[in-house]
């Protein structure tokens, strides 16, 4: 990899914050764009710009094409991993369908699928350590159709105790759901296990994988993991905002009620009753983000070219690096795995008991952003007993020279308050 080439790429990188060059550092929360993706979507909103499916005009038909030409990308991406070639990759582009965000995935399946398959008693497994869009999602499901949330725990480092998961997945389990990569911890999770777990124990139980931090980072093959839908968005790999994926399984998503109620996911409306569009429009109401969906093709294209194998392999060398810089550093404490193999480009830390607001606030100062409070994982904070930390996450564009402002950025830290 070309890491000077790629940063040329990237417009913002060349901006100074407080007279120094800025260091971003902030990748889990959302990663910067390159001049292709941002190119992409100028020339749709120039040259193609037409709502979708239903025009005949030729500007509708440039838009249509390029909107399910992205999502073929995208389908084909999240089979970047086969090994051989009998893998099972995404080769149906219906089952991937465009959200605003996982988020947005998430309550989807909570609402076309939870609502009507998961009832009193029954039981919804899901780790500590999720974000808040996986978390709280079920936590409301839950209290409203009376079904038990059982959280499983994982160690110091983030891991799921797999003795722990298994024991608790029962013939009473509806779903059980978990993150690929912790956007705390780094860890990454061993998905394929955990799958095979809950299929053992109970082969009725629906799986769903927040890949959040996953796919943007890491050879993802979706299929092979034995999962029932798998979500992630578009702004953490290097696509626009306002863009996202759910993957389901076809049979799963055919038997699932729409989302949302209006134009584009009808077939025929009468005055009594209404039918539904085929896969994947059933769950994509109204005008979709057709430039959104552009973006992200060309995030696809950027990173295959690059090849999500050496985007990894940097990322191993960025974070191993990082790790022994911040290890030397004194009243410095850092979260998750100790084996640079068992986590993705994220590493949590606090400063002594310096708030990590402050902390971030002075790391601005030098030109370096990170993310500092309780990550929308306030469980995992009460669990790890801090109520916040620092965040730095590291992407294709960093370097172990960024490493060490931020270190730099540290020692000012504890100089300020006199650690």
């Amino acid at each position: 990899m070309d890491i000077a080439k790629i940063r040329s790429d990237f417009p913002i990188l060349s901006r100074k914050i407080n007279g120094k060059p800025l260091v971003y550092l902030d990748n889990a929360a959302t990663s910067q764009k390159p001049r292709q993706v941002l190119a992409a979507m100028d020339d749709y909103y120039r040259q193609h710009n037409a709502n979708v499916h239903r025009g005949i005009h030729t500007l509708s038909v440039e838009a249509t094409e390029m909107l399910e030409a992205a999502r073929a990308k995208v389908a084909k991406f999240v089979s970047s991993s086969a090994e051989a070639s009998e893998d099972k990759g995404v080769d149906d582009p219906a089952e991937i369908i465009f959200v605003r965000n996982a988020t947005e995935a998430i309550n989807l399946v909570a609402y076309a699928w939870g609502r009507l398959n998961i009832d009193r008693g029954d039981e919804i497994v899901l780790t500590v350590a999720e974000h808040h869009s996986n978390f709280v999602v079920w936590q409301q499901l839950a209290i409203e159709n009376g079904a038990v949330l059982k959280i499983v725990p994982v160690d110091k480092n983030g891991e799921i105790d797999e003795e722990v998961f298994k024991n608790a997945i029962t013939r009473k389990t509806k779903l059980a759901t978990f993150f690929h990569v912790s956007n705390v911890l780094g860890t990454i999770n061993d998905v394929n296990r955990l799958s095979s777990i809950v299929h053992r124990e109970n082969p009725k139980a629906k799986i769903l994988i927040d890949g959040a931090q996953a796919v943007p980072h890491m050879p993802v093959n979706i299929p092979k993991i034995g999962c029932d839908f798998y979500v992630f968005g578009g702004h953490k790999m290097l696509g626009p905002m306002g863009i996202g994926v759910l993957w389901g399984k076809r049979e799963i998503l055919e038997e699932m009620p729409p989302f949302l109620f209006g134009g584009e996911m009808i077939s025929k409306v009468s005055f009594d009753r209404s039918t539904w569009n085929e896969l994947p429009w059933k769950f994509e109401a109204g005008t979709p983000n057709v430039a959104g969906a552009v973006g992200l093709g060309a995030a696809v294209d950027y990173l295959s070219e690059i090849g999500m194998g050496k985007i990894r392999n940097h990322e191993l060398r960025i974070m191993n690096y990082a790790l022994e810089r911040l290890g030397k550093v004194d009243g410095l404490i850092t979260y998750g795995p100790k084996d640079v193999k068992k986590r993705g480009g994220v590493v949590s830390f606090n400063v002594g008991m310096v708030h990590a607001h402050d902390v971030a606030s002075i790391l601005d100062s030098e030109g370096v952003a990170i993310r500092s409070g309780h990550h929308c994982a306030q469980p995992l904070m009460e669990f790890l007993g801090i109520s916040s930390a620092a965040r730095a996450s590291f992407y294709i564009y960093n370097t172990k020279e960024e490493v060490d402002r931020l270190v730099e950025g540290i020692l000012k830290v504890k100089k300020t308050f006199g650690i």
